[in-house]
């Protein structure tokens, strides 16, 4: 008997899968399955592919704009943590109680309400409820959370892995059909090179052939100082201080490489030490981390990302080594193609031209 061919079995349940998709996405279209608004403007940020598009950082980018002028608050569902229920950040929170991007967000922004929740609707209202002052909601990774209808909506795709390129799971990474990147109100293509052709710009805009009701950017990534995690230590600019230095780099994250490939400009004394995306690093394996650095000479540090540095700052089996050792990497967005004032100015005019209805 020959087997079928595995990607013939995966591109099977994947028809099946985008079905059952379509179907619940035909329902809330329809209005059998109910969306709810509300009167506070509400900001969805989210893909269709499973995976690291940059949802984090493009939430910060987003924050920093809109809380110079009012108070925001961000909800989400708080991937992996150990809660239920409606929890809303406070000084006893950690990555365990509130997800590791969600106390990221929160350790940055001390000014902005954060809370998470895996019901949506409810999150909103208590929010609502609770902080009566708050002008406007960014939900993160919420493309797919039908229940909430979002005011604007923007979605993110990976520049090295276009929606438009890719298949439904199993076979491809799509949560749902690309067709339904239509809901989106603002589509931006993450991870950009630095430098990019015009003509690749507009070959990516035919191939994701916008609506007219949307509009579409690109963004890249740049990354700042590194700085201490835990001490009152100074950021270092890897420009001055990293030829010579060696770093042990540790990361559970989708994709490292594009840091990896980034500190190899500045020196080439690097370790590595990669786990999956949101990793709990376990007791031995911090253990292992400290033995790894002990074995580096001269002038070294151990960097992750800020992601990571999230998780760790509550971990308990983190010595006071590797704490007096660890240092962050942020990672901020830019828009591309002198359009990040355009950019910004379309999310304030939509939070200033709502945020009377409360």
């Amino acid at each position: 008997m020959v087997k079928p061919d595995k990607n013939i079995v995966f591109n099977i349940f994947s028809f099946l899968y985008g079905i059952v998709t379509e179907i619940r996405n035909r329902m809330f279209d329809r209005g059998i399955l109910k969306s709810k608004s509300f009167e506070i403007p509400v900001i969805s940020i989210g893909n269709l592919a499973v995976g690291g598009t940059g949802k984090t950082p493009h939430t910060e980018f987003i924050i920093q704009q809109l809380s110079k002028n009012i108070k925001i608050a961000v909800l989400s569902r708080g991937y992996k943590r150990a809660t239920k229920g409606f929890v809303l950040a406070g000084k006893e929170s950690t990555a365990k109680t509130i997800g590791d991007e969600s106390f990221q967000i929160f350790s940055k922004f001390p000014e902005v309400t954060v809370a998470v929740d895996e019901k949506r609707v409810r999150g909103i209202g208590r929010l609502m409820e609770q902080c009566p002052e708050i002008k406007a909601i960014i939900l993160d990774d919420a493309y797919q959370h039908r229940h909430v209808k979002a005011g604007l909506s923007v979605l993110l795709t990976d520049y090295s892995a276009l929606y438009a390129d890719d298949f439904i799971l199993p076979y491809g990474n799509l949560r749902e059909h690309k067709n339904n990147s239509n809901r989106a109100d603002i589509i931006v293509v993450t991870k950009c090179p630095d430098e990019i052709q015009l003509e690749e710009f507009s070959k990516i805009e035919r191939k994701l052939n916008p609506a007219t009701h949307q509009q579409l950017f690109f963004s890249r990534f740049e990354y700042g100082n590194i700085y201490p995690v835990f001490s009152e230590g100074k950021n270092l600019s890897l420009e001055k201080t990293a030829e010579g230095m060696a770093i042990l780099l540790v990361t559970g994250i989708v994709s490292p490489t594009p840091l990896l490939n980034y500190l190899k400009n500045f020196t080439t004394k690097i370790t590595t030490k990669f786990f999956p995306d949101h990793h709990d690093f376990s007791k031995n394996e911090l253990n292992d981390i400290e033995k790894e650095f002990e074995k580096m000479t001269g002038f070294k540090i151990i960097l992750t990302t800020e992601k990571d540095a999230a998780r760790l700052k509550s971990n308990p089996y983190l010595t006071e080594k590797l704490k007096k050792n660890l240092y962050a990497m942020p990672l901020e967005v830019k828009i591309s193609n002198n359009e990040q004032d355009k950019f910004i100015q379309k999310i304030q005019d939509y939070v200033s031209k709502n945020s009377g209805n409360r």
